[in-house]
C-alpha cells in the first residue's frame, strides 16, 4: 500500500463483539498501520489514540472502549522487538511472500500477532490467532488474507513455542 492509497476501511459489523483487550489489539494494529505510513513514533501516536480514539466517538462513529495498557503493550512491543519479530513473520511466509510485498494492514496485523505470541505466555496460542483473524476479517470482506494471517501466526507460534520448550 502506498502512502497515496486510502486506509482499508473496517466493517461496520464486526465478526463479533470484542472486549476491551481485543478493541485494543484492534486500535494497535490501526496505530501500527498508521506509523509505517506516516512514519510516527511510538510515543505520539499511543498518545493521539489515547486522547483521542481509544472509546470516542469520531466523525460519528463509536470506537469500542479498550485496555490501554494493552493498546501500549503491543504498539511498544512490535516497535522494539521488531527486528526479532520480522524475521519470525518473514520465515512463516512462503518464499513467493516477502514481507515487503504484504500491505502495511496485513504486515501490522502479523506483527502485532507475531508479538503477542513471543512474548506473551498466558494465552493460549489458538486464543491469540484467532484475535487476530478477527481483525483481518474486519479489515479484508473477502480475500485470502484471514486464511494467511491463520497459517502465518500458526507457524511463528509453533516456532516461539518449540524453541522456549526446548530452550528451557
Amino acid at each position: 500500500m502506498t502512502k497515496t492509497e486510502k486506509k482499508p476501511a473496517v466493517k461496520k459489523t464486526a465478526p463479533k463483539a470484542a472486549n476491551k483487550r481485543g478493541a485494543a489489539r484492534l486500535a494497535a494494529v490501526q496505530a501500527l498501520y498508521q506509523m509505517d505510513l506516516s512514519g510516527g513514533g511510538v510515543l505520539e501516536t499511543a498518545a493521539e489514540y489515547e486522547t483521542f480514539r481509544l472509546g470516542k466517538e469520531i466523525d460519528g462513529e463509536q470506537y469500542r472502549e479498550a485496555d490501554p495498557a494493552w493498546f501500549r503493550s503491543i504498539l511498544s512491543g512490535v516497535v522494539s522487538r521488531q527486528k526479532h519479530i520480522d524475521p519470525l513473520v518473514r520465515n512463516a511466509l512462503t518464499d513467493d511472500w516477502p514481507l515487503s510485498r504484504l500491505d502495511s494492514t496485513l504486515r501490522a496485523i502479523l506483527r502485532a500477532g507475531a508479538w503477542e505470541l513471543a512474548n506473551v505466555k498466558d494465552l493460549p496460542p489458538a486464543v491469540v490467532i484467532s484475535e487476530y483473524v478477527d481483525i483481518a476479517r474486519a479489515f479484508y470482506e473477502e480475500g485470502e488474507e484471514p486464511r494467511l494471517v491463520n497459517a502465518v501466526l500458526d507457524r511463528v507460534a509453533k516456532e516461539v513455542r518449540e524453541t522456549k520448550q526446548a530452550g528451557s
